[in-house]
């Protein structure tokens, strides 16, 4: 789960290499701030799960924030429609150098997680802790560290941090990337008629998915999980084309905005059907990305939101460990299952060592990983397009 706009050399060329005009500016602040919200949805849905009692309902908004993983999968297309457009369209294209930046932006955080799981498990059994073998089995940990483990239908879970599903997904994605380029990317491709088949897309895909598996398409995880990317990232990349020829008033952009974030809190709030939240989605994405196109964003363009934008998916990653050993270490002082319903001074404090860990997780190991991986993989004499100035 990672659609972050790259920084200065993520793309090893030093610049974002933008589509050609009309385009959208270099830098979209919004979309980068709006991950952590996203991010922070996630957990809440997660603390909700542990706090609600079985069979309880909780708030329907936090309860879709689930979805946000739909979302992060239609902003990736889009993210990279407007990173990689220009050289798509121009020729200049590396699916190597594009492989290595997108390892250096979503493996460190992961390796990390897998590491500190695999350090977690083995305290488990040293302190005699039920402990379930076959959802932490070698098989599994291998297949999350090849990021797999989402392209197959599983047959018990794997605990080896759960959120990571969704990178094996963008994974899968990313592979792909000259196929969805070919798709939605190429010169004299039709934005209309990308989206239309995305859509259509998505809808077979989850006709397939309730015939073979008995649920809707976003409830895809583990069992085949890469299927809920391929629709959604192909929308991602048509709403982007779509945005590049639209030429906003700042006016237009903002009620643009308005609108989209209404109808999607209302649509969440009210326990929608999910693909129609998931659609709905996809226009906050294009209504977001056409605010910086009119030149109406600046609001979203504080440093701290920025930092909090690059932090979310250290966020997203740590935040379910961090709950797993919470909750494991408070059965264990009060002598009770670690199935126990949280209280909700334990969701506020937990949620505080979260925030902490995600941030000092991205400062101290992922953004120096990153910028490790792309020095010495993404050499200056790799063939790249004319870099281009302002890169976020």
């Amino acid at each position: 789960m990672d659609a972050a706009l790259p920084r200065k050399g993520d793309d090893g060329a030093g610049a974002i290499p933008n589509a050609s005009d009309p385009a959208f500016p270099e830098r979209l602040p919004a979309l980068t701030g709006i991950r952590f919200w996203l991010a922070l949805g996630v957990v809440l849905f997660h603390y909700q799960l542990n706090i609600v009692s079985e069979g309880g309902t909780g708030l329907a908004l936090i309860e879709r924030a689930r979805l946000a993983v739909d979302f992060f999968f239609i902003l990736s297309g889009f993210v990279l429609a407007h990173v990689y457009g220009r050289q798509v369209r121009d020729g200049g294209y590396s699916h190597r150098r594009f492989l290595i930046a997108r390892l250096a932006r979503i493996y460190p955080a992961h390796i990390a997680m897998l590491a500190f799981m695999a350090a977690l498990a083995r305290v488990a059994v040293a302190l005699g802790q039920p402990f379930d073998a076959e959802s932490y089995s070698v098989t599994g940990f291998l297949s999350a560290l090849a990021l797999t483990h989402a392209w197959f239908a599983a047959t018990v879970p794997n605990e080896w941090n759960g959120p990571s599903w969704s990178l094996s997904g963008e994974w899968a994605a990313y592979l792909a990337f000259p196929l969805f380029a070919f798709i939605g990317l190429r010169r004299a491709r039709n934005p209309w008629l990308v989206t239309a088949f995305a859509i259509g897309l998505f809808v077979a895909i989850d006709a397939f998915y309730r015939w073979r598996y008995g649920e809707i398409l976003t409830h895809a995880e583990l069992v085949l999980g890469v299927l809920r990317i391929v629709p959604e990232f192909l929308f991602g990349i048509g709403l982007y084309e779509i945005g590049r020829r639209l030429r906003p008033t700042p006016w237009t952009a903002r009620i643009g905005a308005i609108v989209a974030f209404g109808a999607l809190l209302l649509l969440m709030g009210s326990s929608a059907d999910e693909r129609l939240i998931v659609g709905v989605s996809g226009l906050v994405i294009l209504s977001l990305g056409l605010l910086a196109r009119s030149g109406s964003d600046r609001v979203f363009d504080h440093p701290l939101m920025r930092e909090a934008g690059e932090a979310s998916y250290a966020l997203y990653l740590v935040h379910l460990p961090l709950l797993i050993v919470w909750k494991n270490t408070m059965a264990m002082l009060q002598g009770v299952d670690s199935s126990y319903r949280m209280a909700f001074w334990e969701a506020g404090v937990l949620l505080a060592i979260t925030l902490a860990a995600a941030f000092a997780l991205h400062a101290f190991w992922e953004r120096p990983a990153r910028r490790w991986v792309r020095d010495r993989f993404l050499t200056p004499s790799d063939p790249s397009p004319s870099p281009l100035k302002g890169q976020p």
